[in-house]
């Protein structure tokens, strides 16, 4: 596991301490190093003369990836820190992964505070398909005493008797269910409540169940046990919920602070049409992966069948048919090969 002693954190002095720096974590893989590093400048370029330790966790990180971690660090005000990921790092869960048909990719969030406790009490962990658009002063300077995490509601789980889709499904004695796109974790407490190898203990037993993997385990795991924030922190866009009325401008986000473009359709896709290509693109410009362009095309059967649907929803129907008959022969190939 590599890392840095440079701008780390004594676990012993407060994060919300003025000369203090935030600590930041991704987990990525080679393909998400794009999106990381506009959610990165987003986060610096709203919080002007903050200090940040970034710390990248990854099973593989290409030459060209390291390269442009290190170019972000000529801000003196910003560390990044990889960590790749080894098997053995998941040594003292080993035996229970082994039990388990999940990919150890699955489990890379669940490392991250026991990896990180010998440098900071708190860490915010974010996934790399969000957008930061305002000041995280009054966020990074929340209490965390008492609690595991702060966590956000998930959307989307609404049913008619008023009962959540998930939490229901999971019995969870709480009627809540977050969406663990954003944690922001209390190292001292996560650890001392073994958070993460008993999420780990209700994927393996419960694979079946849990279809969201490690978000529906530490919704088991933390029933009750995190504190619930305000949206504004965690505000869940959908992208594709947008473009399936054939509306192609972005609606009002209150007063976000943290937009997360969760779904299959992103801001990159520049063949979406989607005014948030904008959004994501004043901060792509800013990052050290600003040369990278957006997606022209799709690039998996998923993406194929959507960009089928929107063109033929736009009266495009020969180039509609055309994808229709791409995603139906990749979809074919895919099928085959298993």
């Amino acid at each position: 596991m590599t890392s840095s002693a440079s701008m780390l954190q004594n676990p012993a002095h407060s994060a919300t301490a003025a000369d203090a720096a935030w600590h930041i974590a991704f987990c990525v893989d080679n393909h998400y190093f794009r999106a990381m590093g506009a959610m990165l400048a987003s986060m610096v370029a709203n919080n002007p003369g903050r200090r940040f330790v970034f710390h990248v966790f990854a099973f593989a990180i290409s030459e060209d990836n390291a390269r442009r971690m290190r170019s972000v660090e000529e801000n003196p005000n910003i560390k990044v820190v990889p960590h790749l990921v080894a098997q053995e790092t998941f040594a003292e869960f080993g035996e229970m992964i082994a039990k388990s048909y999940y990919s150890l990719s699955t489990f890379t969030r669940l490392i991250v505070p026991a990896t990180l406790k010998d440098h900071t009490d708190r860490v915010l962990y974010v996934d790399a398909d969000m957008l930061c658009v305002g000041s995280l002063e009054e966020l990074m300077g929340m209490d965390l005493d008492g609690t595991n995490a702060l966590v956000v509601d998930d959307v989307g789980w609404e049913t008619p008797t008023g009962r959540d889709g998930r939490y229901s499904v999971l019995g969870l004695k709480h009627p809540r269910y977050f969406n663990a796109g954003m944690l922001y974790i209390n190292i001292p407490e996560w650890e001392k409540n073994k958070v993460s190898e008993a999420a780990i203990r209700a994927l393996v037993s419960n694979p079946e169940k849990l279809t969201f993997n490690d978000q529906d385990a530490l919704n088991i795991v933390l029933d009750g046990q995190a504190r619930y924030i305000p949206v504004k922190w965690n505000y869940i866009y959908s992208m594709i919920a947008d473009l399936k009325q054939g509306r192609q401008t972005m609606s009002p986000v209150g007063d976000a602070r943290i937009i997360h473009f969760a779904g299959l359709v992103k801001p990159w896709i520049d063949w979406s049409g989607h005014a948030a290509r904008e959004l994501y693109l004043r901060y792509h410009t800013l990052s050290a992966w600003s040369d990278l362009p957006l997606d022209a095309a799709p690039l998996n059967h998923k993406e194929m069948r959507v960009y089928a649907r929107f063109l033929i929803k736009r009266g495009n129907y020969a180039c509609g048919l055309y994808w229709n008959a791409r995603f139906l022969l990749t979809a074919l190939r895919r099928k085959l090969r298993r």
